[in-house]
């Protein structure tokens, strides 16, 4: 299978170092203190100051309603608008004599709409683009009648109702699969060196109007009026469950996506696609909260106790710690001064990551070993990053502190523990070894000849059991295996993700790697080259800039570009894993694995092998040129000084957005499953994980941590003895397996030769799920057969209507006219 970052997406190794292949590196010798100069220096040049400030930042499904209109346009199209506007009015002025749109009463806006639309059904290409131009120019809101961005938003809601009332949605549905086939376009596209804005002109327009209306029908509003809300229901039900189509929306979408990939139609403008599929997924399958809902919901249809707490609310209460940087260097250099030699340093107290008020379990005053000291000589990656990361000295914390930081937070940790079946076992099973001598397979009541203190712990490790959905699912399609006669059919509940799932699941290959391949071309860290795919076709304007103000404004258009497709990429596919899950587990199951083998996981750690610091702060946006701020306000004079110097905010949402997104998906793809968790350790992914560390942002910390938790049974004890710090931070904030043995490594899930093992038994139970749910043979081995000489011969047969005026012919051919040869029998007996 075609893979979307190839040997690309591993993180690259540093200059003059083993590739991190390679089995045996070279011990490399430390540097000397010029070196170690220049280290630090580069090291503060490229990341700035490592104390950063705590994130007020919100995680949600999608940033403020204004900012999520901005991103559908590039700062390149900012004349389309006025453009837009010139075809409205003249069509409007033509039609309304001395009146605006804002003062005709909802009949007459209803038949300029379909006067409109009928626009729509002319021949002429260049007549039906300025009637799309027009509609596009209502769905913004008529900015031109509007005196603040307010306004522009309110008219954009309203007319965008009204449009889907009329069935223009349908309208420019039909519209968008004739350009989708247009041949003449795409063959054009492949001819020219460069493609440009103007390769993709009535594709964009098409696609704007279908954003805007799904975004603004979308995001509900208490004032929304009853008729607004049932249109809602009824939009949503026409994107999930398909009437006129065989498939859902969502799919001619990923057809767009993989046929932009393959080459046969560079000119679409994949920004605006995957930002519509993004929020049609949103729509028809439901938010973060939505989801949440659903899965209450169905773990109470199947009699599963509730869940133990609310995981979004206990997210949004946690607080960043501080990262595990090197302030103890300060110490050290102080040691250093007082004596020659390297001595074994004491651990200096962190209280930053004592935010529940209790005291961390590590801190002693006894003499240990600094988190930040080197292990040992390591290949690749690894030891670069581990370098620069010592070498990057910051200031110690003031002894003061804000007393908020204390009484904020209730003590105690913040998730309730959780136990498996599996791990109930795993505990009688090595207790009975020890103590009687032999097992009861999967008995855990019989606690018979176990002492005491055993009896307690299986109590305590049974009040914390947690049966999850996808345990019961697992079990139910074991028994369905096992018994499909006496089980017969499985009922599937149509549901949007089912509906999806049946649609993507025979491309779903291909769509995973095309929206990898668009990822990998997106991230910040990748080399541009010949082969990757060009997704700036939409961006690009047909002239390119000549003043060095015009090359400053594209490359921060370009910039902003690249993290919109990341952020609308990492959502959607985030989106899918989750609610795929909550469906059927093997539904997850079979996306997961394919995004594995087109390289994820490696492609997500390339991602985060950046500044990422420098990454969540970037400023690449001009206020002034955002929608709707552009329609209502004069644009001022831009200058090199004020486009360098951004806006006002702290971070970019959108990229912690996207690296939160990165994050949960690598955990998706990883947990419990020990042999991609070992892709993370062979991909050198520690160090990477902990400069992530340095965003003062709970939610990122928190999914940073379990990454780091899952693997630190492989990553040797000197590791844990190096990262204490970090050790504490997991403790503190991930939440406990009762017996997970993830801090000392003596788990017997640690054991590697398995691995290829439990990869291939989930293939094959994935193979089985959607051969038997999903591929319905007419003539099943499975079908009964009658086997009784009364019941055969008395079914009633279908015949052919003609069959009683050739009945006595077909007598004669086939029963008088052959010969009985009743000797044969003889020969038998």
């Amino acid at each position: 299978m075609e893979a979307a970052g190839g040997a690309d997406t591993a993180p690259a190794p540093a200059p003059g170092r083993a590739r991190p292949a390679q089995p045996q590196p070279q011990p490399q010798p430390q540097p000397q203190p010029k070196s170690r100069d220049l280290f630090r220096s580069q090291r503060k040049e490229s990341e700035g100051s490592v104390d950063c400030p705590n994130l007020e930042f919100e995680y949600g499904d999608t940033d403020g309603h204004g900012t999520e209109l901005g991103e559908l346009y590039s700062y390149t199209e900012e004349p389309e608008l006025s453009s837009n506007r010139r075809c409205f009015e003249e069509d409007f002025h033509a039609q309304v004599q001395g009146r605006r749109w804002l003062e005709l009463d909802g009949g007459q806006q209803k038949a300029y709409v379909m006067r409109l639309l009928d626009g729509l059904e002319v021949v002429n290409r260049d007549k039906r683009l300025k009637v799309a131009r027009a509609i596009l120019y209502l769905a913004q809101g008529v900015f031109g009648d509007c005196d603040n961005e307010g306004d522009v938003l309110h008219w954009s809601r309203h007319n965008s109702f009204l449009l889907y009332q009329l069935g223009t949605f349908t309208a420019f549905l039909e519209l968008l699969n004739m350009e989708i086939d247009n041949s003449q376009a795409c063959s054009s596209a492949l001819r020219k060196p460069a493609i440009s804005l103007a390769d993709s002109t009535e594709l964009r327009v098409l696609l704007s109007v279908m954003y805007l209306m799904v975004e603004n029908i979308r995001v509900e509003q208490e004032t929304d009026p009853p008729e607004w809300k049932t249109c809602r229901e009824t939009f949503r039900m026409e994107l999930s469950f398909p009437v006129h189509t065989e498939e859902p929306f969502a799919l001619l979408l990923f057809t767009m996506v993989t046929k932009f990939c393959s080459g046969h139609a560079p000119h679409f403008p994949m920004r605006k696609v995957l930002l519509l599929l993004w929020k049609v997924l949103l729509f028809t399958l439901g938010g973060f909260e939505a989801l949440q809902e659903l899965k209450v919901q169905k773990r109470e249809e199947l009699g599963l106790p509730p869940l133990p707490e609310d995981s979004i609310q206990v997210m949004r209460s946690m607080r960043a710690a501080s990262p595990p940087t090197c302030s103890i260097e300060l110490v050290e250099q102080q040691q250093q001064k007082r004596g020659g030699h390297r001595s074994r340093r004491p651990l200096v107290k962190q209280d930053s990551l004592d935010i529940y008020n209790e005291r961390d379990p590590f801190k002693n005053d006894e003499a240990g070993v600094d988190e930040e000291e080197n292990d040992d000589v390591d290949s690749g990656i690894e030891g670069e990053l581990d370098l620069m990361e010592r070498d990057a000295v910051i200031p110690a914390m003031p002894a003061q502190r804000l007393p908020i930081e204390r009484v904020s937070f209730p003590k105690g940790l913040p998730w309730a523990p959780k136990v498996r079946q599996k791990d109930i076992e795993h505990f009688l099973e090595a207790s009975r070894n020890k103590f009687i001598g032999f097992t009861l397979g999967q008995d855990t009541e019989t606690l018979i000849g176990l002492p005491r203190p055993i009896h307690e712990s299986v109590k305590t490790l049974k009040q914390h059991k947690y049966v999850s959905i996808s345990d019961i699912q697992i079990k139910n399609e074991e028994e369905l295996e096992k018994c499909p006669m006496s089980l017969g059919e499985e009922e599937v509940q149509e549901t949007p993700c089912e509906v999806l799932y049946r649609a993507m699941l025979y491309n779903l290959p291909q769509y995973m790697i095309a929206l990898l391949k668009i990822l990998l071309a997106a991230a910040p860290t990748s080399k541009a080259k010949t082969d990757s795919i060009n997704i700036l076709a939409d961006v690009l304007p047909e002239e390119m800039p000549i003043t060095v103000l015009q090359s400053m404004k594209l490359g921060i258009d370009v910039n902003r570009h690249k993290e919109i497709i990341v952020k609308s990429i990492s959502a959607l596919l985030l989106l899918l894993l989750k609610h795929f899950k909550l469906n059927h587990i093997y539904q997850f199951e079979y996306v997961s694995q394919h995004l594995v083998f087109a390289n994820c996981i490696p492609l997500i750690l390339k991602f985060f092998n950046q500044n990422i610091m420098s990454y969540i702060t970037a400023k690449n946006s001009i206020s002034v040129l955002d929608y709707p701020h552009c329609t209502v306000y004069d644009l001022p004079e831009l200058t090199a000084e004020s486009l360098e110097a951004g806006d006002n905010n702290q971070f970019c949402w959108r990229n912690l957005f996207s690296c939160i997104n990165l994050l949960r998906i690598l955990n998706k793809l990883t947990k419990w499953k020990h042999s991609r968790t070992m892709m993370l350790v062979v991909f050198k992914s520690a160090p990477i994980l902990k400069r992530a560390l340095k965003v003062k942002q709970a939610m990122m910390q928190l999914y940073v941590l379990k990454l780091l938790k899952i693997q630190t049974k492989y990553l040797g004890r000197q590791w844990r003895k190096s990262n204490m710090k970090t050790m504490s931070a997991i403790y503190q904030k991930v939440r406990h397996r009762m017996n997970d043995d993830w801090a000392y490594g003596n788990d017997i899930d640690a054991r590697p030769w398995d691995f290829q093992a439990e990869e291939c038994t989930l293939r094959a139970n994935i193979e089985a799920f959607n051969s038997r749910r999903y591929d319905k043979p007419q003539d099943s081995e499975f079908a009964p057969v009658d086997n009784c000489l009364q019941s055969v011969l008395g079914q009633r047969l279908e015949l052919p209507e003609d069959f009683h005026y050739s009945y006595e012919l077909w007598l004669e051919r086939e029963v008088f006219s052959q010969p009985i040869r009743w000797e044969e029998l003889l020969h038998y007996q």
